[in-house]
Protein backbone atom coordinates (compact mmCIF):
# COMPACT_ATOMS: atom_id res chain seq x y z
CA UNK A 1 0.00 0.00 0.00
CA UNK A 2 1.20 3.40 -0.93
CA UNK A 3 1.25 6.01 1.28
CA UNK A 4 1.88 9.61 0.56
CA UNK A 5 3.54 10.83 3.56
CA UNK A 6 2.83 14.47 5.30
CA UNK A 7 6.56 14.70 5.85
CA UNK A 8 9.43 12.42 5.20
CA UNK A 9 10.20 11.72 8.99
CA UNK A 10 6.44 10.42 9.69
CA UNK A 11 5.92 6.81 10.04
CA UNK A 12 2.07 6.08 10.76
CA UNK A 13 2.16 2.57 12.12
CA UNK A 14 4.17 2.61 14.31
CA UNK A 15 4.86 6.54 15.51
CA UNK A 16 6.18 10.14 14.83
CA UNK A 17 9.44 10.31 13.55
CA UNK A 18 10.85 13.54 14.42
CA UNK A 19 14.21 15.43 13.49
CA UNK A 20 13.94 16.94 16.98
CA UNK A 21 16.85 15.00 18.68
CA UNK A 22 16.91 15.81 22.27
CA UNK A 23 19.76 18.52 22.27
CA UNK A 24 17.88 19.96 19.10
CA UNK A 25 14.76 20.12 21.61
CA UNK A 26 16.89 21.25 24.61
CA UNK A 27 18.18 24.08 22.28
CA UNK A 28 15.18 25.09 21.06
CA UNK A 29 13.38 25.64 23.98
CA UNK A 30 16.05 27.40 25.78
CA UNK A 31 16.12 29.50 22.64
CA UNK A 32 12.49 30.32 22.93
CA UNK A 33 12.61 31.03 27.10
CA UNK A 34 15.62 33.37 25.99
CA UNK A 35 13.51 35.46 23.72
CA UNK A 36 11.20 35.36 26.21
CA UNK A 37 13.07 37.46 28.56
CA UNK A 38 14.54 39.62 26.05
CA UNK A 39 11.02 40.16 25.50
CA UNK A 40 10.20 40.88 29.36
CA UNK A 41 12.89 43.65 29.04
CA UNK A 42 12.07 45.24 25.77
CA UNK A 43 8.54 45.84 28.08
CA UNK A 44 10.20 46.45 31.45
CA UNK A 45 9.59 50.05 30.98
CA UNK A 46 5.86 50.91 29.88
CA UNK A 47 6.18 53.31 26.75
CA UNK A 48 3.94 53.65 23.80
CA UNK A 49 5.50 51.24 20.43
CA UNK A 50 6.78 53.29 17.48
CA UNK A 51 6.47 51.81 14.14
CA UNK A 52 10.36 52.11 14.20
CA UNK A 53 10.68 50.01 16.56
CA UNK A 54 7.69 47.77 16.11
CA UNK A 55 9.36 47.04 12.43
CA UNK A 56 12.54 45.81 13.67
CA UNK A 57 11.68 43.98 16.37
CA UNK A 58 9.24 42.28 13.04
CA UNK A 59 11.95 41.95 11.37
CA UNK A 60 14.30 40.23 13.98
CA UNK A 61 11.25 37.78 14.28
CA UNK A 62 10.66 37.16 10.72
CA UNK A 63 14.35 36.62 10.04
CA UNK A 64 14.41 34.03 12.64
CA UNK A 65 12.40 31.37 11.29
CA UNK A 66 13.52 32.17 7.64
CA UNK A 67 17.14 31.23 8.42
CA UNK A 68 16.00 28.05 10.56
CA UNK A 69 14.32 27.03 7.54
CA UNK A 70 17.18 27.10 5.71
CA UNK A 71 18.91 24.90 8.28
CA UNK A 72 16.15 22.59 8.08
CA UNK A 73 16.52 22.46 4.23
CA UNK A 74 20.00 22.14 3.97
CA UNK A 75 20.32 19.33 6.89
CA UNK A 76 16.98 17.38 6.28
CA UNK A 77 16.00 17.83 2.57
CA UNK A 78 13.82 19.63 0.12
CA UNK A 79 10.67 17.88 1.63
CA UNK A 80 11.08 18.36 5.39
CA UNK A 81 11.94 21.72 4.69
CA UNK A 82 9.09 22.48 2.55
CA UNK A 83 6.74 21.14 5.38
CA UNK A 84 8.32 23.40 7.86
CA UNK A 85 8.20 26.31 6.27
CA UNK A 86 4.41 25.67 4.67
CA UNK A 87 3.32 25.31 8.23
CA UNK A 88 4.87 28.07 9.73
CA UNK A 89 2.84 30.34 6.97
CA UNK A 90 -0.55 28.51 7.87
CA UNK A 91 0.45 29.86 11.51
CA UNK A 92 1.22 33.18 11.31
CA UNK A 93 -1.64 33.62 8.83
CA UNK A 94 -3.83 31.81 11.75
CA UNK A 95 -1.94 34.29 14.42
CA UNK A 96 -3.24 37.60 12.60
CA UNK A 97 -6.61 36.48 12.86
CA UNK A 98 -5.59 35.98 16.46
CA UNK A 99 -3.86 39.20 16.64
CA UNK A 100 -7.71 41.34 15.33
CA UNK A 101 -9.54 39.57 18.65
CA UNK A 102 -6.94 40.88 20.69
CA UNK A 103 -7.20 44.26 19.12
CA UNK A 104 -10.76 43.86 20.37
CA UNK A 105 -9.91 42.69 23.63
CA UNK A 106 -7.82 45.96 24.22
CA UNK A 107 -9.61 48.37 23.11
CA UNK A 108 -12.79 46.87 25.07
CA UNK A 109 -10.73 46.49 28.10
CA UNK A 110 -9.27 50.17 27.52
CA UNK A 111 -5.60 48.97 28.22
CA UNK A 112 -3.43 52.40 27.86
CA UNK A 113 -1.13 52.45 24.67
CA UNK A 114 1.97 51.98 27.43
CA UNK A 115 0.44 48.85 28.78
CA UNK A 116 -0.71 47.05 25.18
CA UNK A 117 2.47 44.83 24.60
CA UNK A 118 2.81 43.95 28.02
CA UNK A 119 -0.47 41.96 28.00
CA UNK A 120 -0.18 40.79 24.21
CA UNK A 121 3.66 39.06 25.33
CA UNK A 122 1.40 37.62 28.27
CA UNK A 123 -1.08 35.87 25.84
CA UNK A 124 2.04 35.10 23.65
CA UNK A 125 3.24 33.22 26.36
CA UNK A 126 -0.31 31.65 27.44
CA UNK A 127 -0.49 30.35 24.12
CA UNK A 128 3.17 28.41 23.91
CA UNK A 129 1.94 26.43 27.08
CA UNK A 130 -1.06 25.72 25.12
CA UNK A 131 0.14 24.79 22.47
CA UNK A 132 2.84 23.03 24.04
CA UNK A 133 0.22 20.76 25.98
CA UNK A 134 -1.78 20.34 22.51
CA UNK A 135 1.08 19.35 20.63
CA UNK A 136 2.26 16.90 23.16
CA UNK A 137 -1.24 15.66 23.60
CA UNK A 138 -1.43 15.12 19.71
CA UNK A 139 1.70 13.28 19.05
CA UNK A 140 0.63 10.85 21.41
CA UNK A 141 -2.73 9.95 19.80
CA UNK A 142 -1.03 9.87 16.03
CA UNK A 143 0.88 8.02 17.22
CA UNK A 144 -1.57 5.40 19.06
CA UNK A 145 -4.28 5.87 16.93
CA UNK A 146 -4.78 6.60 12.86
CA UNK A 147 -8.25 8.13 13.15
CA UNK A 148 -7.43 10.86 15.16
CA UNK A 149 -6.01 11.90 11.69
CA UNK A 150 -9.45 12.03 10.87
CA UNK A 151 -10.50 13.76 13.71
CA UNK A 152 -8.55 16.70 13.20
CA UNK A 153 -9.38 16.98 9.56
CA UNK A 154 -13.17 16.81 11.21
CA UNK A 155 -12.28 19.87 13.43
CA UNK A 156 -10.35 22.09 10.82
CA UNK A 157 -13.56 21.61 8.18
CA UNK A 158 -16.10 22.44 10.62
CA UNK A 159 -14.08 25.19 11.55
CA UNK A 160 -13.31 26.48 7.91
CA UNK A 161 -17.04 26.32 6.93
CA UNK A 162 -18.02 28.02 10.26
CA UNK A 163 -15.49 31.35 9.52
CA UNK A 164 -17.19 30.52 5.56
CA UNK A 165 -20.38 31.16 6.99
CA UNK A 166 -19.59 33.92 9.36
CA UNK A 167 -17.95 35.71 6.63
CA UNK A 168 -21.28 35.46 4.01
CA UNK A 169 -23.39 36.17 6.25
CA UNK A 170 -21.34 39.51 7.08
CA UNK A 171 -21.12 38.11 10.75
CA UNK A 172 -18.20 40.44 12.10
CA UNK A 173 -16.47 40.34 14.91
CA UNK A 174 -17.82 42.73 17.63
CA UNK A 175 -15.85 44.53 20.47
CA UNK A 176 -16.84 42.78 23.45
CA UNK A 177 -18.30 44.37 26.93
CA UNK A 178 -15.66 42.74 29.79
CA UNK A 179 -18.71 43.41 32.27
CA UNK A 180 -20.77 40.75 30.43
CA UNK A 181 -17.71 38.13 30.07
CA UNK A 182 -18.28 35.22 31.86
CA UNK A 183 -14.28 35.08 32.72
CA UNK A 184 -14.78 38.63 34.06
CA UNK A 185 -18.07 37.97 36.21
CA UNK A 186 -16.13 34.81 37.41
CA UNK A 187 -12.90 36.63 38.94
CA UNK A 188 -15.09 39.88 40.11
CA UNK A 189 -16.73 37.48 42.75
CA UNK A 190 -14.07 36.40 44.16
CA UNK A 191 -12.12 39.41 44.59
CA UNK A 192 -12.80 43.22 43.84
CA UNK A 193 -11.23 45.47 41.15
CA UNK A 194 -9.82 48.37 40.58
CA UNK A 195 -11.05 50.88 38.84
CA UNK A 196 -7.83 51.80 36.91
CA UNK A 197 -4.67 50.59 35.98
CA UNK A 198 -1.43 50.58 38.38
CA UNK A 199 1.38 49.96 35.71
CA UNK A 200 2.24 46.59 34.95
CA UNK A 201 0.84 45.10 38.31
CA UNK A 202 -1.85 42.83 38.77
CA UNK A 203 -2.72 42.62 41.81
CA UNK A 204 -2.66 45.54 44.64
CA UNK A 205 -3.41 45.99 48.13
CA UNK A 206 -6.82 48.16 48.82
CA UNK A 207 -8.46 48.35 52.34
CA UNK A 208 -6.46 46.05 53.23
CA UNK A 209 -7.69 43.46 50.76
CA UNK A 210 -5.85 41.58 47.58
CA UNK A 211 -7.63 43.12 44.45
CA UNK A 212 -7.06 42.47 40.79
CA UNK A 213 -6.42 45.48 38.35
CA UNK A 214 -7.92 46.14 34.92
CA UNK A 215 -4.63 44.49 33.60
CA UNK A 216 -5.22 40.82 35.41
CA UNK A 217 -8.51 40.43 33.71
CA UNK A 218 -8.02 41.47 29.93
CA UNK A 219 -4.84 38.97 30.51
CA UNK A 220 -6.84 36.24 31.70
CA UNK A 221 -9.84 37.04 28.78
CA UNK A 222 -7.05 36.71 25.99
CA UNK A 223 -5.27 33.36 27.76
CA UNK A 224 -8.98 32.06 27.10
CA UNK A 225 -8.73 33.11 23.69
CA UNK A 226 -5.53 31.34 23.34
CA UNK A 227 -7.02 28.18 24.47
CA UNK A 228 -9.96 28.57 21.65
CA UNK A 229 -6.50 28.81 19.14
CA UNK A 230 -5.06 26.29 20.02
CA UNK A 231 -7.53 24.04 19.37
CA UNK A 232 -7.49 25.42 15.59
CA UNK A 233 -3.48 25.91 14.60
CA UNK A 234 -2.23 22.48 16.14
CA UNK A 235 -4.61 20.27 13.99
CA UNK A 236 -3.76 22.45 11.03
CA UNK A 237 -0.37 22.38 11.38
CA UNK A 238 -0.32 18.21 12.11
CA UNK A 239 -1.77 18.49 8.40
CA UNK A 240 1.08 19.91 7.54
CA UNK A 241 3.27 18.37 9.11
CA UNK A 242 3.20 15.18 11.58
CA UNK A 243 6.82 15.94 12.99
CA UNK A 244 5.79 16.94 16.98
CA UNK A 245 9.15 19.04 16.83
CA UNK A 246 8.42 20.99 13.24
CA UNK A 247 4.55 21.61 14.53
CA UNK A 248 6.44 23.07 17.85
CA UNK A 249 8.98 25.31 16.08
CA UNK A 250 6.21 26.79 13.87
CA UNK A 251 4.17 27.60 16.41
CA UNK A 252 6.72 29.50 18.30
CA UNK A 253 8.39 31.25 15.90
CA UNK A 254 4.66 32.00 14.67
CA UNK A 255 3.65 33.31 17.86
CA UNK A 256 6.86 35.39 19.43
CA UNK A 257 6.70 37.88 17.15
CA UNK A 258 3.33 38.85 17.31
CA UNK A 259 3.65 41.66 20.24
CA UNK A 260 5.76 43.48 17.35
CA UNK A 261 3.61 42.65 14.19
CA UNK A 262 0.54 43.71 16.28
CA UNK A 263 1.40 47.48 16.15
CA UNK A 264 3.00 47.44 12.51
CA UNK A 265 -0.20 45.70 11.46
CA UNK A 266 -2.92 47.32 14.26
CA UNK A 267 -4.19 49.44 11.13
CA UNK A 268 -4.08 47.32 8.03
CA UNK A 269 -5.57 44.38 10.50
CA UNK A 270 -9.20 46.49 9.81
CA UNK A 271 -8.34 46.63 5.73
CA UNK A 272 -8.23 42.37 5.87
CA UNK A 273 -11.84 42.43 5.32
CA UNK A 274 -11.64 39.03 3.38
CA UNK A 275 -9.15 37.13 5.34
CA UNK A 276 -11.83 34.64 6.96
CA UNK A 277 -12.39 33.72 3.51
CA UNK A 278 -9.03 32.52 2.84
CA UNK A 279 -8.69 31.19 6.36
CA UNK A 280 -12.20 29.05 5.74
CA UNK A 281 -9.80 27.93 2.86
CA UNK A 282 -6.82 27.05 4.15
CA UNK A 283 -8.24 25.50 7.06
CA UNK A 284 -10.83 23.18 4.74
CA UNK A 285 -7.88 22.48 2.63
CA UNK A 286 -5.64 21.46 4.89
CA UNK A 287 -8.84 19.31 6.50
CA UNK A 288 -9.08 17.66 3.24
CA UNK A 289 -5.53 16.59 3.41
CA UNK A 290 -5.71 15.31 6.96
CA UNK A 291 -8.95 13.05 5.81
CA UNK A 292 -7.25 11.91 2.66
CA UNK A 293 -4.12 11.02 4.86
CA UNK A 294 -6.02 8.85 7.13
CA UNK A 295 -8.69 7.03 4.18
CA UNK A 296 -4.71 5.91 3.24
CA UNK A 297 -3.82 3.96 6.09
CA UNK A 298 -7.40 2.46 5.30
CA UNK A 299 -7.72 1.59 1.72
CA UNK A 300 -5.16 1.22 -1.55
CA UNK A 301 -5.23 3.97 -4.38
CA UNK A 302 -6.47 6.81 -2.50
CA UNK A 303 -4.62 10.06 -3.63
CA UNK A 304 -2.70 12.28 -1.32
CA UNK A 305 -1.82 15.64 -1.20
CA UNK A 306 2.04 16.81 -1.16
CA UNK A 307 3.75 19.21 0.90
CA UNK A 308 4.83 21.35 -2.38
CA UNK A 309 1.18 21.46 -3.35
CA UNK A 310 0.57 22.60 0.17
CA UNK A 311 2.64 25.41 0.13
CA UNK A 312 1.08 26.47 -3.30
CA UNK A 313 -2.29 26.21 -1.86
CA UNK A 314 -1.00 28.55 1.13
CA UNK A 315 0.35 31.20 -0.45
CA UNK A 316 -2.11 31.34 -3.31
CA UNK A 317 -5.09 31.67 -1.32
CA UNK A 318 -3.55 34.14 1.32
CA UNK A 319 -1.93 36.10 -1.78
CA UNK A 320 -5.33 36.41 -3.61
CA UNK A 321 -7.11 37.48 0.21
CA UNK A 322 -4.86 40.24 0.76
CA UNK A 323 -5.25 41.72 -2.85
CA UNK A 324 -9.12 41.54 -2.91
CA UNK A 325 -9.18 42.90 0.67
CA UNK A 326 -7.31 46.22 -0.33
CA UNK A 327 -9.23 46.65 -3.43
CA UNK A 328 -12.45 45.71 -1.69
CA UNK A 329 -11.37 48.69 1.18
CA UNK A 330 -10.44 51.02 -1.62
CA UNK A 331 -14.11 51.08 -3.40
CA UNK A 332 -15.67 51.43 -0.10
CA UNK A 333 -13.45 54.14 1.01
CA UNK A 334 -13.60 55.52 -2.76
CA UNK A 335 -17.49 55.06 -2.64
CA UNK A 336 -17.99 56.74 0.90
CA UNK A 337 -15.99 59.78 -0.55
CA UNK A 338 -17.84 60.17 -3.49
CA UNK A 339 -21.06 60.15 -1.70
CA UNK A 340 -20.23 62.45 0.79
CA UNK A 341 -18.93 64.70 -1.45
CA UNK A 342 -22.45 64.63 -3.27
CA UNK A 343 -23.83 65.06 -0.41
CA UNK A 344 -22.36 68.46 0.14
CA UNK A 345 -23.12 69.69 -2.60
CA UNK A 346 -26.26 68.89 -2.05
CA UNK A 347 -26.34 70.92 1.05
CA UNK A 348 -28.84 74.19 0.97
CA UNK A 349 -27.10 77.67 0.65
CA UNK A 350 -28.63 80.40 2.73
Amino acid sequence: MSITPLAATETVATGLDSIGTPTLWALTIAAVLGLLALDFLATRKPHEVSMREAALWSLFYISLPVAFGVWVLKAHGSEIGVGYYTGYIVEKSLSVDNLFVFMLLLSAFAVPKALQQRVLLFGIIGALVLRGIFIALGAAALSAFTFVFLIFGVILLATGAKLLKDALSGEAEEEPDPNDMRVVKVLRRFWPVTEDYRGTRMTVKQAGRRALTPLALVTVAVFMTDIVFAVDSVPAVYGITADPYLVFATNAFALLGLRALYFVIEGLLAKLVHLSYGLSVILGFIGVKLVLHWAQTQWDGVPGIGNRTSLAVVVGVLAVTTVTSLIAVRREERAAAQAGATDGDELPTH
